[in-house]
């Protein structure tokens, strides 16, 4: 096991009802923003609890925070947070808002006369303040709830890029599994698979003898096999919906991340495909991730043994069918929750790959992966291979 240093202050509020205990988490004194993305937290009443929890504060909100939040909408919520000398921010909504709310609270108090976007530029390396801010999750998905990252697109570039700080880590985190019930299936869906994606870009790496690593995300995932087809089935089963979405902040809060190798190279291919084509985080995620693991197999050749085993398994036959079977059977579970995994069924023809290693390489991303062997050219062969 490798070494490392795990600290995780986030505090969450989780189960029914956990709403109304925000008013004790924020100061009675702050002028709060409240930050959202549509109207579904109106329509299934989140935000109605939200107030009734902050009732008499001094409260102001931002609306149209993104499904990939943008540097163009949030500089405009920065502009509030300075107007109104707002110092709290408190995000509703999903991975997406509590994104975007990370960014403006790091932006509002950047240097005043430096282009903000600079924060991305420094994968948040010089950001030394920033609004505190805690968050009521709607999506379970990204684990941003109780992690120090954000991703953001800046519009005007087509540039789709990755910040951490520890300045921007919530505070808190309320998880009430009844406020999923009413999000539509796509979600859910999409909710499960970033999930999986994010245990396995941690744990198909090679081994360090990290077994307590190893058999939390391997419980991590065996949660979502067996809950996130029936989080669709059963849409108001608290049990699942509870159990996905703890699974969800679980897979990405640094647990079963310390000390052992990363990978990430799915997320960097996966970002490109969205920022170019609009694409859901999770279905570039799906898209990248079956053809990525194809052509690592002789690197990650043990650890796709354990996972063909402990995950699925798969003890039959000889190593090379086992680990085929493990990468077939996470292309089929993807497609169960209804996230197809090839570019031709986003109506890609595979002709922006070109412009996708363009951006690749102006961002740096020539060395991927846990080894740093996914240089461009293997990038090239996992997208080829994903059409």
């Amino acid at each position: 096991m490798q070494n490392f240093i795990l600290h995780t202050p986030t505090k969450i509020l989780f189960g029914k009802d956990q709403i109304a205990e925000v008013a004790q988490q924020i100061p009675a004194d702050a002028r709060i923003l409240i930050t959202y993305g549509g109207g579904s937290v109106k329509k299934n009443g989140v935000l109605d609890q939200v107030y009734r929890a902050l009732a008499g504060r001094n409260v102001q909100e931002f609306s149209g925070i993104e499904p990939n939040p943008t540097f163009e909408t949030l500089m405009k919520a920065v502009e509030v947070v300075r107007a109104e000398n707002i110092d709290f921010l408190l995000a509703v909504g999903g991975g997406s808002v509590v994104d975007g709310t990370k960014f403006i609270a790091a932006a509002a108090r950047y240097t005043a006369d430096a282009d903000a976007w600079h924060i991305l530029k420094t994968v948040g390396g010089q950001i030394v303040d920033a609004v505190p801010m805690g968050c009521v999750l709607t999506l379970p998905a990204t684990g941003s709830e109780s992690n120090s990252g954000a991703v953001i697109t800046r519009k005007s570039s087509g540039d789709k890029q990755h910040f951490f700080s520890p300045h921007v880590q919530p505070l808190f985190a309320v998880l009430d599994p009844v406020v999923t019930y009413s999000l539509p299936p796509r979600q859910i869906a999409n909710g499960v698979v970033d999930a999986f994606v994010h245990t396995l870009e941690q744990y198909l790496t090679y081994p360090v003898d990290a077994k307590v690593q190893d058999r939390f995300a391997e419980g991590l995932l065996l949660t979502l096999l067996e809950d996130g087809p029936r989080a669709l089935a059963e849409p108001e089963n608290y049990g699942v919906r509870a159990n996905v979405m703890w699974s969800a902040t679980m897979a990405l809060n640094g647990l079963i991340g310390a000390g052992v190798p990363q990978d990430w190279a799915t997320h960097m291919l996966g970002h490109e495909l969205t920022a170019m084509h609009d694409l859901d985080h999770a279905q570039t995620l799906a898209i990248v991730l079956p053809a990525l693991l194809n052509e690592k197999k002789a690197q990650k050749r043990e650890k796709l043994l354990q996972y063909a085993d402990r995950v699925w398994g798969l003890r039959d036959g000889g190593e090379e069918s086992r680990i085929d079977g493990a990468i077939a059977a996470t292309r089929a579970f993807f497609e169960q929750m209804g996230v197809p995994t090839r570019m031709a069924d986003y109506q890609l023809d595979g002709s922006s790959i070109p412009a996708l290693l363009d951006k690749l390489h102006q961002h740096g991303m020539t060395a991927l992966g846990e080894r740093q062997d996914i240089t461009l050219e293997v990038s090239q062969r996992i997208y080829e291979a994903a059409r």
